[in-house]
């Protein structure tokens, strides 16, 4: 079992995420703009759906790794390093999309929304990229079955990903005002963002195999 401290450490980082304007706030707050929050929520679990795919993948891949090839885990954490670091570059370089929000989009019946936000997701394949470097921060192998931990760190992540995002939904007419008024948010974001990000990457580089 994972460690409590790393948990809430990892829940932090998780929710610092969740909060950077991408393309999955950015699709929320547009749909729900444009069809309203019924739609948004139906869209909302559709992206979750993604999420715990990506989990799944991850999660089986790196026990199937770390089992089959020696000194697999220090390999991928390092590649990690890097991943985080390109992130936090990209973070800090991006522009702020959040303006982008589409209020046009036609109305689609319950399936379809599910469907793409759920495609949204699994169709990403930065996704993919970042739970293989992400996870491996807070998984050692000396804390029992990198399975177990693998689905530890997923179940907190899609428990925060879905509370935030559902309140994104239900304020999405807000929340577009309020970026838009108050752009200076986005700057200090990113920065705070591109920090955390680099601090994870300087841990994780400094953590010893056991």
């Amino acid at each position: 079992m994972i460690p409590v401290n790393d948990l809430l450490l990892f829940a932090l980082a998780s929710l610092i995420m969740v909060i950077s304007p991408g393309p999955n706030m950015i699709y929320l707050i547009s749909r729900s703009l444009s069809q309203g929050k019924k739609a948004g929520v139906i869209s909302l679990f559709g992206v979750m759906c993604g999420f715990l795919f990506h989990i799944l993948m991850v999660s089986f891949g790196l026990t199937a790794i770390f089992f089959a090839v020696p000194y697999a885990f220090i390999v991928v954490k390092f590649l990690g390093v890097g991943y985080l670091l390109y992130l936090a570059y990209s973070t800090v370089k991006s522009k702020d999309k959040i303006f982008d929000a589409n209020q046009d989009l036609k109305s689609d019946r319950p399936l379809k929304l599910f469907n793409i936000g759920l495609l949204t997701n699994v169709l990403n394949p930065k996704m993919a990229v970042f739970y293989l470097s992400f996870f491996p921060q807070f998984i050692k192998p000396e804390y029992g079955s990198i399975l177990g931990q693998s689905f530890q760190l997923g179940i907190v992540q899609v428990i925060i990903s879905f509370s935030v995002n559902l309140l994104i939904v239900l304020s999405a007419a807000k929340m577009a005002s309020w970026f838009s008024k108050k752009p200076i948010w986005l700057r200090i974001q990113k920065w705070f963002m591109a920090s955390v990000l680099t601090g994870l990457a300087v841990k994780m580089a400094l953590t010893k195999a056991k």
